[in-house]
């Protein structure tokens, strides 16, 4: 069970062990005491029942020995937690952006990634960032788990200690394809990485525009593609102007998408969805994205013919 795939393996690998080495001595030996007594005493056997008078001993012995059976547990736990939230001021920074249905990784120099690549032996600390809704930042071999919540400033550090490809997933339920939320870590030696960083291009201009980072800030790009790929949603390529047919209360309209469509689709998602498409999926962002921002959405969708 053990390995060195990262820093924190041996302290939670060995407080799993240990509680569930106590958790399986209890489960034997009261298993065992529960069967023995059940012959013992079975009715068949006419045994007398008497009264049998309190022990004040046994008494303290079961309530003293699980106290602190449960305070040595909670200390080996906590002994392995603590280093968990207290990452080096020199850890190599990398943002994880979580959003419906993937992960994004940024890097220093206006670089972003799919995979999270990182070098070998080196402190890393991953500032953790949703754009939608509840995610978990998982790595299972590097024992690994923290929440990714919408508003909050949290964090995962770790120091890879084995070359290699490890699996990283969503550890909580985040909607419809959640089982496809994954990416891959890469471990790498030093020189490799920088290498790699090196020819990693820069985001997009794209990224740069107003009305883009506005759509790609809300998560929007993880369900609406902008080069034509259709996924959960239409994809934001040509839909400016374009005529759809959509259901409203059930029945079939022909509609144009300009900026009335927009705000309403953005506002009341559920209201005018696409033929096509399923409904209940897109969230409201009322009070989330203003109209101000929804000005720059139309601007930047009429760009993309």
């Amino acid at each position: 069970m053990f390995t060195n795939a990262s820093n924190f393996v041996h302290d939670v690998d060995q407080a799993f062990l240990i509680i569930t080495g106590i958790s399986l001595f209890f489960l034997i030996l009261l298993t065992g005491l529960m069967i023995y007594f059940v012959v013992k005493y079975n009715r068949k056997k006419n045994v007398k029942a008497v009264q049998v008078k309190d022990s004040t001993k046994l008494e303290i012995t079961w309530t003293v020995i699980p106290l602190i059976l449960v305070l040595f547990m909670f200390y080996i736990g906590w002994k392995g937690f603590l280093p968990m939230r207290n990452a080096p001021k020199d850890a190599l920074q990398v943002n994880a952006i979580g959003a419906m249905w993937n992960w994004k990784f940024d890097y220093p120099g206006n670089k972003q990634s799919d995979t999270l690549v990182l070098p070998l032996n080196k402190a890393v600390k991953i500032n953790l960032i949703s754009k939608d809704v509840l995610h978990g930042f998982f790595i299972p071999a590097f024992r690994i788990k923290e929440d990714v919540v919408p508003g909050k400033n949290n964090y995962s550090w770790f120091i890879p200690g084995e070359l290699g490809e490890y699996d990283l997933l969503c550890s909580s339920y985040c909607g419809l394809s959640h089982s496809y939320m994954s990416a891959i870590v890469k471990i790498v030696p030093e020189e490799t990485y920088v290498k790699w960083l090196a020819a990693l291009p820069q985001k997009k201009a794209e990224d740069n525009n107003l009305g883009y980072i506005v759509i790609e800030k809300n998560g929007c790009v993880a369900c609406h593609s902008v080069n034509g790929t259709a996924l959960v949603g239409p994809t934001f390529k040509g839909l400016y102007g374009s005529t759809k047919v959509v259901l409203i209360k059930g029945n079939k309209q022909t509609i144009t998408a300009d900026s009335v469509y927009i705000e309403t689709s953005i506002f009341d998602p559920n209201k005018a969805v696409v033929e096509g498409f399923p409904q209940g999926v897109m969230k409201s962002y009322k009070g989330i994205i203003s109209k101000k921002d929804i000005q720059l959405i139309d601007e930047y969708l009429k760009s993309l013919k």
